[in-house]
């Protein structure tokens, strides 16, 4: 995460990972998947660094969207390209900042609705984020365990951070990731984007898949206080859909990496 986003506070650091996980990230240590599994996430960074269906980014740091800074690609959504949308939109007439944040400001829209009528919308200008499924060779999926203030305890998510004014979203995901939990990755594949919260602000988080870890030094920010935990992607997708895990980068993020892993193993092939 980035400093502007924590809690001011202590200088200590407590970074931890379960005993004999590191050892887990050493290739001369690392567990074989099963063929189907291994060369089903395999393929899929592959296929999802080069550009395959939906989930498109060729690398080219350089096309972004002018706001966000989100890789430039395709909105499958059904409808996406409705003309009935013309009749739904809102047009600004005028915008104030209303207040002004470390992390976000919040302006204050006053809209012409499209039956003619006027509206105020608050709205939370965020400047986004990304977050990170980090997958160790034998499955396992880094987690960061933190308290957060806004839900009053201790969350379980996937390594995220704010985007730096002017960052590219893939050097950001590469510098949280090293920062929070100590690893890097050989391979780093965009998978998707998210509205965090359309109804009232435009924040957007990049979720990427991380592979090839090997294990460095954390350095996380001064006031940030994290345990790491390494949990089998099966763990994780069963916490997911039982209700343990409530974040929704966490949630997005293990769903799609799972969903991934069988489209593209045999037997996912098979059953479609």
């Amino acid at each position: 995460m980035s400093k502007d986003e924590k809690n001011e506070g202590s200088d200590e650091v407590d970074v931890t990972l379960d005993e004999d996980d590191d050892a887990l990230l050493g290739e001369e240590h690392l567990v074989a998947l099963d063929d189907g599994t291994a060369g089903a996430l395999d393929h899929a960074i592959s296929s999802m660094a080069e550009g395959v269906d939906a989930l498109t980014y060729d690398g080219d740091r350089s096309r972004h969207d002018h706001h966000s800074g989100a890789p430039e690609r395709r909105h499958l959504v059904l409808g996406d390209d409705d003309p009935r949308d013309a009749d739904l939109s809102e047009h600004v007439l005028a915008e104030d900042v209303v207040f002004k944040g470390r992390v976000f400001n919040i302006d204050r829209l006053r809209v012409r609705l499209p039956d003619g009528a006027e509206a105020d919308r608050d709205v939370v200008r965020h400047p986004g984020a990304v977050a990170i499924v980090a997958l160790t060779d034998d499955g396992r999926i880094c987690l960061v365990r933190q308290y957060r203030s806004a839900l009053g305890r201790v969350t379980v998510e996937i390594p995220a951070g704010k985007l730096n004014p002017g960052e590219d979203p893939l050097d950001c995901a590469e510098r949280e990731l090293a920062e929070e939990t100590g690893m890097r990755a050989q391979k780093m594949a965009f998978l998707t984007t998210i509205a965090t919260a359309a109804g009232f602000a435009d924040e957007l988080i990049h979720i990427y898949m991380a592979t090839g870890l090997t294990l460095a030094e954390s350095s996380p920010d001064a006031d940030e206080f994290i345990n790491v935990d390494l949990v089998d992607l099966s763990e994780l997708v069963d916490a997911v859909l039982d209700g343990r895990i409530e974040d929704a980068k966490t949630v997005v993020g293990a769903l799609i990496c799972d969903a991934v892993a069988h489209r593209l193993s045999p037997q996912g092939a098979d059953a479609r």
